[in-house]
């Protein structure tokens, strides 16, 4: 399974609705402080997000993805909206 599956994977008990992933890490390979893991872009969108700042909507994801965090993800760019923000974009 890849990177990309194991976070999509992990990011299912926020029962999303719309979840991309892109594979940024070509992009920072072997730069300063990278001991390991890729950069990767979020678009996710849930009901879970629902009355939550961006902060903690940030710390929601990072908590459901703390494990991959510690081995494959160095990096990870975060867009968390509900479906009605996105409906009204």
């Amino acid at each position: 399974m890849s990177t990309v599956d194991d976070i999509k994977q992990a990011l299912q008990t926020l029962n999303p609705t719309q979840i991309e992933i892109e594979d940024d890490s070509a992009k920072h390979a072997g730069h300063a402080g990278n001991t390991g893991g890729g950069h990767y872009n979020l678009w996710i969108v849930s009901n879970a997000f629902e009355g939550l700042s961006l902060l903690q909507r940030h710390r929601l994801v990072f908590s459901e993805v703390d494990d991959l965090m510690q081995s494959k993800i160095h990096a990870l760019s975060i867009r968390a909206k509900t479906p009605g923000e996105v409906s009204q974009s």
